[in-house]
């Protein structure tokens, strides 16, 4: 893999909480323009990995780097600004605020401090035309009025990647996007995640194999904190190692 085509690289990443190692020596390279799953059984430190990677959690060993440069000791904010957006950072928190809104709230914030428009509500207009890009590229456009409190809760998740997008993210990161789904969700939001990550690279946590085996380039399993195993599905799906991790009956500690 040629070494330009990597956003993102994590060597000998580790995170002990009180000597327990929940993530040790995770050596993660992810390559740009692609879908790449980590999946893994309950306890397999996924969500700890994430955390690590957005600096919600500080590293207890090893080094992060995106795009070559070492961002190990930055904050979330200097991360998020580099572009690495996680969508619950910034999911619809405004229930009572319409589906436009929403998107336009975070289209502000991608924009900055430079952009001082709280004056006056009608110059905010001058986003609306993005906003309903970005609608229409999640598939709400036809709910930009709709209080976001009403949409069922698909279209929620739908919404939450629009105002990722608002951030206009170099690398996206989705924490189980279909968690708690009904298959029709399932399905139009797997849709939806193969059709923003064109011309983008996103990361996901994803327990569904169903999603992941449809839509993931690549695949790195974890198993208690550690890389098991990696490749595309149909190799990993293959792997005696994985297929004992998720039958296997030796219960596993929720990380």
């Amino acid at each position: 893999m040629d070494h330009n085509d990597i956003i993102l690289k994590t060597v000998n990443l580790g995170k002990a909480f009180k000597g327990f190692a929940a993530v040790s020596d995770v050596n993660l390279q992810v390559a740009r323009g692609g879908i790449h799953a980590l999946i893994g059984p309950n306890g397999a430190g996924k969500t700890t990995c994430f955390n690590l990677l957005t600096k919600f959690l500080e590293p207890s060993t090893g080094h992060i780097y995106l795009n070559g440069t070492d961002i190990t000791k930055e904050r979330p904010a200097q991360i998020a600004r580099r572009g690495v957006i996680r969508s619950f950072q910034i999911s619809a928190v405004f229930p009572h605020l319409s589906v436009l809104e929403n998107v336009r709230i975070a289209l502000q914030r991608q924009l900055g401090s430079e952009f001082h428009f709280w004056k006056s509500p009608s110059s905010l207009n001058i986003l609306n035309a993005r906003a309903m890009e970005l609608l229409q590229e999640v598939g709400l456009a036809e709910m930009a009025d709709e209080q976001t409190v009403n949409l069922p809760y698909g279209r929620k998740r739908a919404l939450e990647i629009a105002t990722t997008l608002a951030m206009e993210p170099e690398l996206m990161l989705l924490d189980e996007p279909t968690q708690g789904m009904g298959h029709e969700d399932v399905a139009r939001v797997t849709e939806l995640i193969k059709r923003v990550a064109l011309g983008r690279t996103v990361l996901m946590v994803e327990h569904n194999m169903k999603v992941v085996s449809a839509i993931a380039d690549q695949i790195t399993v974890l198993q208690r904190g550690s890389i098991l195993a990696e490749g595309p599905y149909s190799e990993v799906s293959k792997n005696p190692l994985v297929i004992e991790a998720y039958t296997g009956s030796e219960p596993e500690a929720e990380v």
